[in-house]
């Protein structure tokens, strides 16, 4: 019997921790031909997904897919995401988060679609890929000199932990 990744289990605990907290929960996603996004809003092969409450209509994140309605420019839409293909979970507040690595399955990397699609809405992609990047790109540890008198970061965030 296979060993179930533990994956889908961090994504909801991280899911619920945001959600507890008051804070924004966030996915950023590969996208290839088993996602089913709005491709309008993919950049670079990737897109950033709002999960919370109030952003979605019937979330469920399984062990193997993470499916919901959402609204894209006012229009709703399926959306079903392989757990395999999230990149990171992350509070949009203080980007606090964990982020995945993913590997490309056999052949799969020539479905990956490309960033420039015509007729894209140029707003909505680069307030996506914005987003993306901050996911991708972790904050700085915090040094010695970036502490306070107590000993406490000054107003850094919270950095991304790649597990396996």
């Amino acid at each position: 019997m296979q060993e179930i990744s533990t994956k889908p289990y961090l994504l909801r605990a991280l899911y619920e921790w945001c959600t507890d907290n008051g804070f924004t929960p966030h996915i950023a996603v590969r996208v290839d031909n088993r996602t089913r996004v709005p491709r309008q809003f993919v950049r670079d092969g990737e897109i950033v997904l709002n999960i919370s409450f109030e952003a979605t209509s019937q979330l469920q994140m399984g062990n193997e897919m993470i499916e919901f309605h959402a609204r894209f420019s006012g229009k709703s839409h399926k959306i079903e995401v392989p757990v395999s293909n999230v990149l990171a979970i992350y509070a949009r507040e203080n980007g606090q988060g964990m982020a995945f690595p993913v590997d490309a399955p056999p052949g799969d990397a020539d479905d990956v679609l490309p960033s420039a699609q015509e007729g894209q809405d140029e707003d909505a992609a680069s307030v996506a890929a914005d987003v993306a990047h901050e996911a991708a790109v972790p904050e700085p540890t915090v040094s010695e000199k970036d502490k306070g008198d107590d000993g406490a970061a000054k107003g850094g965030k919270g950095h991304l932990k790649i597990v396996k």
